[in-house]
């Protein structure tokens, strides 16, 4: 379908036109958490939030936790958030995070793991994974159930977030129960359909997703690594099921399609939902974007429900 009337508005009046990823990085950083603001909309309340700074494999790692309302031993989902790798903060993310914490019923812990090029490949797969691992084992301190401990993520967060269920499962645990994938980079191809489709002229283009990749990666990427690039994976069996949301306009389209065929043929559980007339960063518009809140409140009810299946099955190791 068309590109979306809202977002065509966007581009043509609100969004900055320069490729902001000409500059160094850390002004990269401002002006993208400027225009976070610009486009997201605010933060609603919810009953607590918690800054923490937890054990990582390198120091300590900042996280922020929302409670929502509920009586202990409530769900957890460990996030993500995007950016590349190379940008994001947990105030950038705080609308979703609290979004999917009052929508889903769950306790969310919000991630800030280091970020490129200071600090490459493995530094942010092994913070998310420090991360969940924590959060598995400490979650009756802050009234979560240990039980029912899922991972999610956007973007590049979605990257991390499908990584370290590979990485749990090769590791033996944390038991992880549902993953949440929005637009998740999976693959090092540049030649699907979605590539050459939407690679140039929307949000997300080829040549940010090769910046980001290079920023992280180094010169000594391995795409067939499949912490890196999960779709190089040769097992998939063994994972706990999965929500993933794909954008029409998008060149990780194919990326999400691709991951959730390879889901279902290892026999794990995957849904996938096609966003049309939508770009990559649909999750973050909320201030421009009607659709935004409709498909967080959506994935949100989805999360409700998997936290609910997986208070009674065994979850994924």
């Amino acid at each position: 379908m068309p590109l979306h009337p809202q977002l065509i508005e966007a581009f043509a009046h609100k969004l900055p036109r320069p490729p902001l990823w000409l500059l160094p990085p850390k002004l990269f950083r401002v002006l993208f958490n400027w225009q976070m603001r610009k486009i997201e909309s605010p933060p609603e309340p919810v009953a607590k939030v918690q800054n923490l700074r937890i054990p990582g494999p390198a120091g300590p790692i900042p996280v922020r936790v929302y409670t929502p309302a509920g009586v202990p031993l409530l769900p957890m989902l460990v996030y993500f958030h995007g950016g590349g790798m190379v940008l994001g903060t947990l105030d950038t993310w705080e609308t979703p995070c609290r979004a999917l914490a009052n929508g889903s019923g769950a306790i969310v812990l919000s991630v800030e793991y280091r970020l490129a090029p200071e600090h490459k490949f493995p530094a942010a797969h092994e913070d998310a994974y420090a991360a969940t691992r924590w959060a598995a084992e400490n979650a009756a301190s802050f009234g979560g159930d240990p039980r029912r401990v899922a991972v999610g993520g956007d973007s590049a967060g979605g990257t991390l977030a499908a990584a370290v269920c590979l990485m749990a499962r090769d590791r033996g645990g944390p038991a992880i129960c549902f993953q949440l994938l929005v637009y998740p980079f999976l693959g090092a191809d540049f030649n699907t359909r979605s590539y050459h489709e939407c690679g140039e002229g929307y949000v997300l283009t080829k040549e940010l997703v090769e910046y980001f990749l290079k920023k992280y990666w180094g010169e000594k990427s391995d795409a067939n690594h499949p912490y890196e690039v999960p779709l190089a994976a040769k097992d998939l069996r063994g994972l706990p099921p999965a929500l993933i949301l794909t954008a029409e306009y998008d060149p990780l389209r194919d990326d999400g399609v691709a991951y959730a065929a390879r889901l279902r043929e290892a026999g794990v559980e995957a849904t996938l939902w096609d966003q049309p007339g939508l770009t990559h960063g649909f999750w973050n518009m909320g201030a421009i974007l009607d659709e935004t809140h409709v498909i967080r409140a959506k994935t949100a009810a989805f999360l409700r429900a998997a936290f609910d299946r997986c208070s009674s099955a065994t979850p994924a190791r």
